[in-house]
């Protein structure tokens, strides 16, 4: 793969960049409830060295009803700031399952302006698979400032994604499995109708993956998107379950060049819940 340190680094470049005084890693790993596993507490037991714990339920807005909705910016930025993260950074994001939850941290930097940002390709599986450091204990924290310049084209609420399925300008690509794209899976969250947004493509973020767990090359990611019959020539909104893994299609999308992006914050954890939003299945 190609090295770039706004999307995508491998361990390698990681590695070799490790201990560059203005680098900051961050461990973004967050899990759904049925994979049984707890982000936090792999990160206390092992990490990358002078790695960050981001707490991507935490870190959020906890006055909505939504799960792991954007944070407001003033909480964002206190809690980068208390991490030791701010400008003139360059930040490595991974996590524990390979390439999962760290993309929604990467997204989340990017709505608040900042573009040095990379998710690490194979995540903390590849890294400790290629004996590279690790260690238990968290780094010493310094408080640096940091500046916000919401990027507010990258994020759409749910009135605007009902305007552009109406209007079918907008490509609207989902991220969850076939069977629950298609209505035939329950949904892991209880209340939920199952469906999806009318008119909406389905490409299941795991098409974007290897093996193991690093990301295809942007000629195969374009060839998924296509093969989905996903018209790459308008603006797409990504969605998912909650905000996480649609934020996986949006940084291949932009490994491929394709910068009309925008994420769907509340996804199907808002759209299923309304009675009065047409859904479709099959």
């Amino acid at each position: 793969m190609s090295d770039d340190p706004k999307t995508l680094v491998s361990t390698t470049w990681l590695a070799s960049h490790l201990n560059d005084p203005d680098l900051r890693v961050i461990d973004a790993s967050w899990y759904l409830p049925d994979m049984n596993r707890d982000g936090k507490a792999e990160y206390a037991a092992s990490h990358i060295p002078g790695a960050r714990y981001f707490d991507i339920d935490e870190i959020s807005d906890t006055r909505s009803e939504l799960p792991h909705m954007v944070p407001p910016v003033e909480k964002f930025m206190s809690r980068m700031r208390a991490m030791g993260v701010g400008d003139g950074h360059q930040v490595v994001v991974y996590d524990g399952a390979g390439l999962f939850s760290a993309a929604r941290v990467w997204w989340l930097f990017r709505l608040m302006g900042k573009t040095d940002v990379a998710v690490l390709d194979g995540g903390f599986p590849k890294w400790t698979a290629e004996g590279h450091p690790t260690e238990d204990m968290p780094p010493i924290l310094r408080d640096r400032h940091m500046t916000v310049s919401v990027q507010n084209h990258l994020v759409k609420d749910v009135t605007q994604v009902a305007a552009a399925a109406k209007l079918a300008d907008h490509e609207i690509v989902d991220a969850r499995s076939p069977g629950r794209f298609k209505g035939e899976e329950p949904e892991p969250r209880e209340g939920l109708r199952s469906g999806h947004i009318p008119g909406s493509k389905n490409v299941h973020y795991r098409r974007m993956l290897n093996d193991d767990g690093t990301m295809k090359t942007p000629p195969e990611l374009k060839q998924v998107f296509e093969a989905a019959r996903v018209d790459l020539d308008k603006p797409v909104i990504t969605s998912c379950g909650s905000g996480v893994t649609a934020a996986i299609l949006s940084l291949a999308l932009e490994r491929m060049g394709h910068r009309r992006h925008s994420l769907y914050d509340g996804s199907w954890s808002e759209w299923g819940m309304y009675g009065d939003l047409r859904v479709e299945t099959g």
